[in-house]
């Protein structure tokens, strides 16, 4: 059946890394061990924070929602890629195309309000201490969560419901690794112009302000380790601070780099490598950078351990 009447396209071709057929089968391998990892980390944090009551502070529950779309970042990705890489089967419909841009942008939007959650966080409990409890009160930590999802959605509807709603009727093959909206929108038989200008719009308020933001609040946040007596508390503090800077960076800056001109000159190549950065490595990353190098993550892991130890010796 056809979607519409001005529309010859009845599914899309995604052609992921078909021209390296000699790499499939060793991307495959790649792409499902990380897919692995990246559920394994991110379902420990979950499942840490859930279960220790200590760690229910907003520090630990902004990196829980961190988790959660981590996990769902990459399994909206993950398995579509794995199919392609590892069958003839390459096809999909509208419906499912449709879907994946949809929680595609959902997610990559969330995480983008999240890590600038995040880091006024982090900029309130060093810069602030005394305050602190006041300005990130259960409220505050409330409605930032809630702005983040909000926003994702309304990003996601806005903006597939307005590629979908363009004509299809030439080519069907998406050169690009998923359902993205640069990559879908070079397919659609008519003009782009207005909503180009919305995606520029858009890529500008919803990663470059959070980006500067982010960056702002971490400016603050380095004189504020300055002024730290213990040399050893300084340097702690300087690698949690680039460790989030570089997760923060790759992030952003390639979403970035993805986004802000849908019909940009670069390379279809470039544009997979980059947004593997963002859908493949940032998932992976998190868990690492964010929670499981922090000390107070690593001994409730060793305390639930122990505990499930305890409970399998009696």
């Amino acid at each position: 059946m056809k979607r519409q009447n001005q529309s010859s396209v009845v599914e899309f071709i995604l052609l992921g890394f078909s021209n390296f057929p000699e790499l499939q089968e060793q991307l495959f391998g790649v792409f499902l061990i990380v897919y692995l990892l990246t559920l394994t980390g991110n379902a420990i944090i979950i499942l840490i924070i859930s279960l220790e009551q200590n760690l229910h502070v907003p520090m630990y529950l902004f990196l829980q929602n961190l988790s959660v779309v981590d996990v769902s970042f990459s399994a909206v990705i993950m398995p579509e890629m794995l199919v392609v890489l590892s069958t003839e089967k390459t096809s999909i419909s509208f419906v499912s195309c449709f879907a994946q841009m949809y929680f595609f942008l959902l997610f990559g939007g969330t995480e983008c309000f999240l890590l600038g959650a995040m880091a006024y966080d982090r900029f309130a409990a060093i810069c602030h201490p005394l305050s602190y409890p006041m300005i990130m009160n259960k409220r505050v930590f409330m409605k930032l969560v809630m702005f983040s999802w909000v926003s994702g959605i309304m990003v996601a509807t806005v903006q597939t419901t307005w590629v979908f709603s363009f004509p299809f009727c030439g080519s069907n093959e998406i050169n690009h690794i998923s359902c993205e909206t640069p990559a879908v929108l070079e397919l659609a038989c008519a003009d782009t112009f207005l909503f180009e200008i919305y995606a520029f719009t858009g890529t500008i308020l919803i990663v470059m302000v959070p980006f500067v933001l982010i960056l702002l609040s971490y400016i603050r946040i380095l004189f504020a380790i300055l002024k730290m007596p213990s040399a050893t508390g300084r340097q702690k503090a300087f690698s949690t601070c680039a460790s989030h800077l570089t997760s923060v960076t790759l992030f952003y800056g390639t979403a970035n780099m993805t986004y802000i001109q849908p019909k940009s000159g670069y390379s279809p190549e470039t544009k997979k490598v980059m947004s593997l950065s963002y859908s493949l490595l940032t998932p992976l990353l998190n868990p690492l950078i964010y929670s499981l190098r922090n000390s107070e993550m690593k001994r409730a892991f060793m305390k639930l351990w122990r505990r499930k130890v305890d409970s399998h010796t009696f």
